[in-house]
């Protein structure tokens, strides 16, 4: 904030009412519209226009309230803003002419003695100034606004010269409605041809939902007609709730060389302008009725937002539960797979077939004379021994259980939330979520090898005991190692056929040997922890994978939450 606007706040604006503007301004910077959602685009468009204007009009008025009238002269194309203003200057100040769009940037005139009111951007901020005429090509934007000072305005009073609001350029439809939404007085042209337009209609009737002071002007008027005409617009006015504003007829008549209207059509309107401005008392209450108006209908309207802002959370809600559900259907089929026995298939069942058919395990339970050649002749051929081969062809299905559950509950997520509102227009936005997340396959076998790592330490604690520990060492730690994972996974519901038969066995035989070392309940404590330490493994895996899709939520829950909109708009409403 400038030292003139503390200052400003100091004299003339109420504190609290300022503060409670101010904290809802942020809550509408900060609500986040992020998903599109049915309705969303109206509430974008909503929330843009209210901190306009506030930016624009609603914070500057309460720091200045005694800045000069604002009057924002406005109207469809071709109705003559631009010649009636510069008759009311008595010199061509904002260009005119056949060619559509005339105006381009804003024009803005008042006197010398106002000029530190409009040059320190206290007003519409996101216009650079300008003291001369602006130079720009036919589709580039305006951003900038033209100040003229001059002594045809009286001190206490400015005009504002606006774009069409309904010109061909997009950019200039929108700069009208902002600079209208940010004047004190709303000098409305229309015309004798086209004052039943909709579309005047639609800006007049947000004129009046706002109760924004409003002066309708009717221009070319043919002078038979003008009874007829003004009177059905005065009814018109009526009917909308506009009846109090004032109505100015301008009858069709000749321009003369410098495109002026004669002096005496324009006084009415020129004269009434003038005692505003001479008026203190007369033009406070044109601002008193704008602003108050303003900020009532601000707050209605954050309401709208709140409801946008809850069916936000409600779209990023359904969008969570989706990610929960895949990824704990993902978490139960890596356990159910864990336990029962379908990682005995194939290659596991090959590797402990080998195993057992060589006699290599026989001769590992009857002589330690054994396991000592083996390690030696393993050492010079860098054949690896016959459990390192089955542990590996665990380690691998392991491996691949656990990453195709990863993998298919990413795609499963991607696939529900592209039929979800709100949802693809998300995963547009972050590409990073299509695909696999790169190091997948890492990861998870680097989890497996901790894994196996664990079962082994936890072969060598149980093997502490003198009696145990001489029958971990006959058989090998490693070797030990790994029929507890041949036990862990040994429940045979996903075979099927011979494999059952098989693995089977091999859970058989596996589970007596660990018996006869460690004693029944012993096996089963070491089952149940080896178990669980790869399963908790597994949903970390998930868990990792998951974040990225929980992180893409997390932003547009961020922000105001709708009951935080309905009390930063109860705060303005008791500071009033």
């Amino acid at each position: 904030m400038t030292p003139s606007e503390q200052s400003g706040e100091r004299r003339q604006g109420p504190p609290t009412l300022l503060g409670s503007l101010r904290q809802l301004r942020r809550g509408l910077t900060d609500l986040r519209l992020e998903l599109d959602v049915p309705g969303v685009e109206g509430a974008r468009a909503d929330r843009q226009a209210m901190v306009a204007q506030l930016d624009d009009y609603v914070l500057p008025r309460l720091l200045a309230v005694d800045a000069p009238l604002l009057a924002v002269v406005g109207g469809s194309t071709g109705a003559g803003k631009s010649t009636l203003v510069n008759s009311l200057l008595g010199f061509p100040a904002s260009r005119s002419g056949v060619i559509r769009p005339t105006t381009r940037a804003p024009v803005l005139v008042h006197h010398p003695a106002d000029a530190g009111y409009f040059t320190d951007q206290r007003i519409l901020p996101s216009l650079a100034r300008s003291t001369g005429p602006v130079t720009l090509a036919p589709d580039e934007p305006i951003r900038s606004l033209q100040l003229i000072g001059t002594d045809a305005v009286p001190a206490g009073l400015a005009i504002l010269d606006a774009p069409d609001i309904d010109s061909v350029v997009g950019s200039n439809r929108a700069l009208a409605t902002q600079l209208l939404a940010a004047a004190d007085l709303w000098v409305f042209v229309t015309t004798a041809a086209r004052y039943a337009d909709a579309v005047p209609w639609d800006f007049l009737a947000g004129a009046a939902a706002r109760q924004a002071a409003v002066a309708i002007v009717l221009d070319r008027v043919p002078p038979q007609a003008t009874d007829d005409i003004a009177g059905h617009l005065q009814w018109m006015l009526q009917q909308n709730g506009l009846g109090s504003s004032p109505l100015f007829v301008i009858p069709e008549v000749a321009v003369d060389g410098a495109g002026l209207l004669p002096p005496p059509v324009v006084q009415p309107l020129k004269g009434w302008l003038g005692g505003l401005a001479h008026d203190a008392a007369a033009r406070q209450a044109v601002v008193r009725q704008t602003l108050t108006g303003a900020i009532q209908a601000m707050l209605g309207r954050v309401q709208a937002l709140a409801a946008a802002a809850n069916d936000q959370r409600r779209a990023i809600a359904e969008l969570g539960q989706q990610i929960d559900e895949v990824y704990a259907d993902a978490a139960g089929r890596i356990t159910e797979g864990l336990a029962d026995g379908s990682l005995l298939r194939s290659e596991v069942l090959a590797r402990w077939q080998e195993f057992l058919g060589t006699g290599e395990f026989m001769r590992k339970l009857e002589s330690r004379i054994g396991r000592v050649r083996d390690r030696m002749v393993s050492t010079v051929t860098g054949k690896p021994r016959p459990e390192e081969q089955v542990a590996g062809a665990l380690q691998s299905g392991v491996e691949q259980l656990i990453a195709g559950q990863v993998e298919l509950a990413a795609d499963e997520v991607l696939r529900r939330w592209r039929s979800r509102a709100g949802g693809p227009a998300l995963l547009a936005g972050h590409p990073e979520l299509l695909g696999t997340v790169p190091g997948l396959t890492d990861r998870v076998s680097r989890a497996v090898r901790d894994w196996q790592a664990g079962v082994l330490e936890l072969v060598r604690t149980e093997g502490k005991g003198k009696r145990t520990g001489a029958r971990v060492l006959s058989y090998g730690v490693n070797g030990t190692g790994v029929l507890l994972m041949l036990v862990t996974f040994s429940q045979t519901a996903g075979l099927t056929g011979a494999e059952v038969g098989i693995a089977g066995g091999t859970a058989v035989l596996a589970q007596r040997v660990l018996e006869a070392a460690f004693g029944d309940q012993a096996v089963r404590a070491l089952v149940s922890q080896a178990r669980k330490d790869l399963v908790d493994r597994g949903r970390q895996l998930l868990d990792a994978d998951r974040a990225r899709f929980d992180a893409v939520l997390a932003g547009p829950a961020d922000g105001p939450t709708p009951a935080d909109l309905d009390r930063l708009a109860a705060a303005v409403a008791m500071s009033r």
